[in-house]
């Protein structure tokens, strides 16, 4: 298979944080001498603090500081062991009150995350299988990652979509003993709930069924006893539901809780439940406040918090739905999100309701879709009602600025979101001032030599290529192998291209530059359902190109404006064509375009790294191999020079239909074993467009048959390459016969074949594309590193891809 260096998902996100970091809205640190809980410091600025988790306000009750002092002078900071062997004297008390307020005995841990690294794999079984809601906790989701070394088949589904879940507990039915479908009870971002009702009328259905909820954002505000949103709705806990709840955020102390109907199991958790029985225990003082909120809750006191609470978010609601502001969710939970689609508003928004003393969260990738980036806002009993009509007075004089600062608005919000228009929608909105749009769909409405004296030189975009793709992808019979076509030039009002590119819109595989592991096992599931886990992509370029494609003359004036009008005709199509992701491909590495693009709300990924081969002037084999290194030298009289002679090797511009048809197999052989780059493969119509387009000629390699003066032998090896306006020579796709590829060192050869024959064609390079970047490197090529920014609707296909196992373990057993 042909190696490419794949994206980073850690250097995207560090990407993202840093970029956030830079707008001054990320890793700030309080100033304050003393918290109370209702304002913060940041940076020598006093503000109101709507960023809080801890919604009851129980972390500044002077009940559970004292009792935390009280504990840390009669117990110490800390009780150095692990809780198996013994706990610390305030456990006992701990675990009895929080018995008293669930009914239940509970397990407490140290936080849910460490919690949940516990007990999932505990839990589940090897014969089970679990199903994830697709913004479930990260917790949750990083300790299902311990299932599938055990091969336990790990599902996704988009949230809250009970369609889907009951696709997939069918699908598991029959597979698996008990099917865990794990879920928040309250999602910490948006502040929208799990649907309990519709769950357990699904459990009635599917007694396989069990739910795992985390619901440390429903913790105490809601529910008999603090118990928490899922507790609330249920009222009683069912045998086949587990349930998480917290005793830090709105608990106010440290730590979180299991409660479980089965004594059983949760004997075998605390028996052997990895942190918990490895790890550290709560210190005495955490242990200590967490039993003083415990009172609290056990008490009538917490009906007051809770309601208190209650008609703040009331009186929030009441203010906000008189307003034009896009808030996602308007429910009964403290946790509000309003969005603004692009992180560079987000910035902007944040940064104006500092500056007016209002502290709030933005909320950014991976936490929500880059595209959904907005801001979260959390409500306290700490926060007053002057403060929070403050807020919203701040929020709707200062979000019309944020959009217009940032090149939004209102109707590209409700889009990116999928809120309905209250409004008449605005009509395309008129090109910036000085620039000129030239926006068509063929090629052949765009100037020729215009183009080519843009983008001409490069892969197979120039304008004769373009002509060919279109001929070649437009009205097919096949889906995924079916293209529309869009072009855009920038001018200013002299005329002058400023901005030059094309994108197509059409199916791509999710997989597509994932690692070939899924993509093997995705393409088992391709058998049944070819079409599974693809996407409709309007992306710059094409899946048959690759190269810069966007002219973008960096010393004008106006550049940057070009782009973002650009980025901003683009968004215009992507609706209209209700594509799922926006792609913007084979950029160099370019800060500004980072930058611009970022803020545009896109994410930057690594893409394979490209290989170009600048031909110099040399006329023999021996004046070639004078142009590589030594040891290139060396790999090449040994690995390519002495194999030469066992080829009979033809160059056609045309070919038979006997020759057409070998070829095309040869081309599947490659496709079949190439995961690398996981694209649909072509039908021969496109090979049969080629044999009859002048641009395009073939390199055939036979074995030669010595006995023979003709040509017998099988057709083992060929290229298919475009020659673009007499400069670059392009061998876009490649055939090969495994059976002998590496005997006789084909690949190489064939490498080496369009080397001589583009230095015989006098064309002074050779995009020689992606992967196998070493051995192209070793005949001469120069690796360039590309990246490319995306823009999706939601992660979903990402984080599916995710849970997708890398051993063939899971297949065995699910089979």
């Amino acid at each position: 298979m042909a190696k490419i260096k794949h994206n980073s998902f850690i250097d995207t996100v560090d990407e993202v944080i840093a970029g956030a970091k830079k707008e001054g809205v990320l890793h700030l640190y309080a100033e304050d001498q003393i918290l109370n809980g209702r304002t913060l410091q940041i940076k020598g600025q006093k503000m109101f603090h709507f960023g809080t988790t801890g919604y009851l306000g129980l972390e500044q009750d002077i009940r559970l500081k004292n009792a935390a002092i009280a504990a840390i002078q009669n117990y110490g900071t800390q009780f150095p062991l692990s809780k198996t062997y013994i706990s610390n004297p305030l456990y006992n008390e701990l675990e009895s009150k929080i018995e008293s307020m669930y009914g239940i005995p509970p397990i407490i841990t140290k936080n849910s995350t460490l919690g949940h690294l516990a007990v999932i794999p505990t839990v589940v079984r090897d014969e089970d299988g679990v199903i994830l809601d697709h913004q479930v906790h990260w917790s949750v989701q990083n300790a299902c990652q311990l299932l599938k070394i055990r091969g336990i088949p790990v599902e996704m589904i988009r949230h809250n979509n009970l369609n889907m879940l009951e696709d997939k507990i069918k699908y598991l039915a029959t597979r698996c003993n008990k099917i865990w479908y794990m879920a928040d009870g309250v999602y910490s971002m948006f502040g929208d709930f799990a649907p309990i009702p519709n769950l357990m009328e699904l459990c009635k259905k599917y007694p396989q069924l069990h739910l795992y909820f985390d619901d440390v954002h429903g913790m105490s505000w809601r529910g008999k006893n603090g118990t928490g949103y899922v507790l609330d709705i249920l009222k009683t806990l069912p045998d086949n539901v587990l349930l998480f709840g917290t005793l830090s955020k709105t608990f106010g102390a440290s730590g979180a809780t299991l409660i479980c109907t089965d004594n059983r199991l949760r004997e075998k958790i605390k028996n052997f439940g990895g942190p918990l029985t490895f790890s550290a225990q709560l210190e005495p003082a955490s242990v200590a406040a967490a039993i003083a909120s415990a009172d609290i809750h056990l008490s009538t006191e917490i009906t007051s918090l809770q309601c208190d609470l209650s008609e703040k978010i009331e009186y929030f609601k009441s203010l906000l739905v008189k307003t034009t502001l896009p808030m996602i969710v308007l429910n009964d939970s403290p946790v509000f999100f309003l969005g603004t689609a692009m992180p560079l508003t987000a910035y902007k928004m944040v940064q104006r309701l500092f500056n007016e003393g209002f502290y709030v969260n933005p909320a950014i990738y991976p936490a929500v879709p880059i595209k959904n980036t907005g801001i979260r806002i959390t409500l306290s009993r700490h926060n007053q009602k002057q403060e929070i009509k403050a807020l919203v007075e701040a929020m709707e004089f200062h979000f019309p600025k944020a959009l217009e600062e940032s090149g939004n608005s209102l109707n590209k919000v409700k889009k990116a979101f999928g809120i309905p228009e209250t409004m008449p929608q605005i009509e395309d909105e008129e090109p910036k001032p000085n620039l000129i749009v030239q926006y068509e769909t063929s090629i052949k409405k765009i100037d020729k030599q215009n183009w080519n004296n843009l983008l001409g030189k490069q892969s197979t975009f120039d304008w004769e290529g373009l002509s060919f793709l279109e001929n070649a992808f437009s009205n097919t019979n096949s889906p995924e192998n079916n293209w529309e076509f869009h072009y855009y030039v920038i001018k200013d009002k002299n005329e002058i291209p400023i901005l030059a590119t094309f994108f197509t819109y059409g199916l791509w595989k999710d997989d597509m530059l994932a690692p070939e592991s899924i993509s093997l096992q995705l393409e088992e599931k391709r058998k049944q359902n070819p079409l599974y886990l693809t996407s409709k992509v309007l992306g710059m370029g094409s899946l048959f190109t690759e190269g810069n494609h966007c002219y973008i003359n960096k010393t004008h004036p106006l550049a940057e404006k070009a782009i973002v009008l650009l980025l901003e005709q683009v968004e215009i199509v992507y609706h209209k064509l209700d594509a799922d992701i926006l792609v913007l491909r084979d950029f160099e590495e370019d800060q500004q375009l980072n930058r611009i693009f970022h803020n545009q709300g896109f994410l930057k990924i690594n893409m394979p790294e490209t290989c170009i081969i600048q031909n110099s002037k040399w006329n023999s084999t021996e004046e070639f191999s004078a142009t590589l290194s030594s040891r290139s030298r060396k790999h090449f009289f040994k690995e390519i020079v002495p194999f030469e002679q066992a080829f009979d090797i033809v160059i056609k511009d045309q070919l038979s239909d006997k020759e057409l048809e070998q070829a095309y197999y040869l081309y599947q052989n490659v496709k079949n074993n190439n995961h690398a780059i996981n694209t649909f493969t072509y039908p021969i119509e496109v090979f049969k467009k080629m044999e009859s387009n002048r641009q395009w000629e073939f390199i055939l390699l036979y074995l030669k048959n010595e006995e023979k003066e003709e040509i017998t032998n099988p057709l083992i090896g060929i290229l298919f390459c475009y020659k673009n306006t007499e400069h670059t020579y392009v061998p876009a796709l490649i055939g090969m016969d495994y059976s002998c590829a590496k005997e006789f060192q084909l690949y190489r050869q064939l490498l080496f074949q369009a080397i001589k024959r583009a230095r015989c064609l006098n064309l002074n390079k050779i995009d020689f594309g992606v992967s196998a970047t070493f051995e192209k490197r070793k005949l001469g090529a120069t690796i360039i590193p590309k990246v490319a920014y995306i823009q999706a609707r939601d992660n979903f296909s990402m984080e599916l891809m995710g849970t997708i196992q890398n051993e063939d373990k899971t297949h065995s057993k699910t089979k």
